[in-house]
């Protein structure tokens, strides 16, 4: 599709979406919310497509009066450099125009679990997954977001076996969505007398966060065991059976919560990071289709992936997706610079769909 149809069918789309929010006696608050937000989405992509037109206007009359100037040489002057201003304006305005225009993840605006697991390398992978998830603590308040941390499973000496949490904010799914897959740590451990670089690895997962309009869960597929709370070394925490996993039958995922004192708490986290689950499973399962018919994606998902190296002795963070090396390692891991590895990623994904024409 053209760039000029393109911008006729959104400049359509919003004329169709205003008039049927001016007649909207019978529609449901639903749906009077959804096309307030697509109107909201609509308007700076309406707003460019005015731009870019009011330029390309405004570059044929420059050039029309560059043919009508004659031998007046003030005006002919004067004209020539607004049309050579206006070259350089129309391809800057239709390149921004092309970015807006692509298509959006639908779950960009949603909220998202993490979780980060250790992976290879024993107490010193479970060392990086906690290091991992306090860089995503602390990068989520740089952005504002709430972190609810929901479960932590510690080993004793500070490090995470696996760690999940529920973000909240704006756009934070299309801010994290690459980081799912493996990420690797090269550095002398703390432990480590002889000074040898040690490489071990944590697993990242990013998931949408799902609501219960997304996933329906008949209760008949779930099996609900409900179990006492322990702590690291398996001392006791809790003396009422407050701890609860639930197993998704059909999927086979199982989920377990017990960081609260009540049962039912625990219950609404588990059911919370279950529905993430599930919906993850059907977003990845689309995906793989889409992915099989295009080669070289940014960020495809896929947890045994290994995107990443954070590289203690060089300072260097180097995503392998990209080949993009940041030498900021302190500041990534302190959340300060990873917006830094983020844009970079955004952007590739975002050539990727321009050279593809998606």
């Amino acid at each position: 599709m053209s760039l000029n149809s393109s911008m006729d069918k959104v400049l359509e789309r919003r004329r169709e979406v205003e008039e049927r929010l001016s007649a909207c006696a019978n529609m449901t608050n639903n749906d009077l919310a959804q096309l307030s937000r697509e109107l909201s989405d609509l308007r700076p992509i309406c707003d460019q497509i005015e731009l870019v037109r009011r330029i390309e206007k405004e570059l044929a009359d420059a050039l029309l009066m560059v043919d009508e100037a004659g031998e007046d040489a003030d005006m002919l002057e004067m004209v020539q450099a607004e049309a050579s201003l206006l070259k350089i304006q129309l391809p800057e305005a239709q390149s921004v125009l092309q970015l807006m225009l692509l298509p959006k993840d639908k779950d960009d605006a949603r909220n998202a679990i993490l979780e980060v697991r250790a992976g290879t390398g024993g107490d010193e992978a479970a060392l990086f997954a906690a290091n991992l998830f306090s860089m995503y603590q602390r990068f989520a308040a740089k952005h504002g977001w709430n972190f609810e941390v929901m479960e932590v499973s510690e080993t004793g000496i500070g490090g995470y076996k696996e760690a999940t949490a529920n973000i909240s904010g704006n756009n934070v799914f299309a801010r994290l969505k690459f980081e799912s897959g493996v990420h690797r740590v090269q550095r002398v451990p703390e432990t480590e007398a002889g000074g040898r670089i040690h490489t071990s690895a944590a697993t990242v997962a990013v998931l949408p966060e799902a609501e219960d309009v997304d996933i329906q869960i008949d209760e008949l597929d779930l099996r609900v065991d409900v179990f006492r709370a322990s702590g690291p070394g398996g001392q006791s925490v809790n003396t009422t059976d407050s701890a609860v996993r639930i197993t998704h039958l059909p999927t086979g995922i199982v989920v377990s919560q017990q960081d609260e004192k009540s049962q039912h708490k625990n219950r609404a986290k588990a059911m919370k990071i279950l529905r993430a689950r599930i919906y993850d499973a059907e977003r990845a399962r689309v995906e793989a289709e889409r992915a099989a018919e295009r080669k070289g994606q940014v960020g495809s998902g896929d947890r045994s992936e290994r995107i990443r190296t954070y590289n203690f002795p060089q300072g260097r963070v180097t995503d392998h997706r990209i080949n993009f090396t940041l030498y900021k390692l302190d500041r990534v891991i302190s959340g300060e610079a990873l917006d830094e590895v983020v844009d970079a990623l955004v952007t590739e994904d975002q050539a990727r769909q321009l050279a593809e024409g998606v």
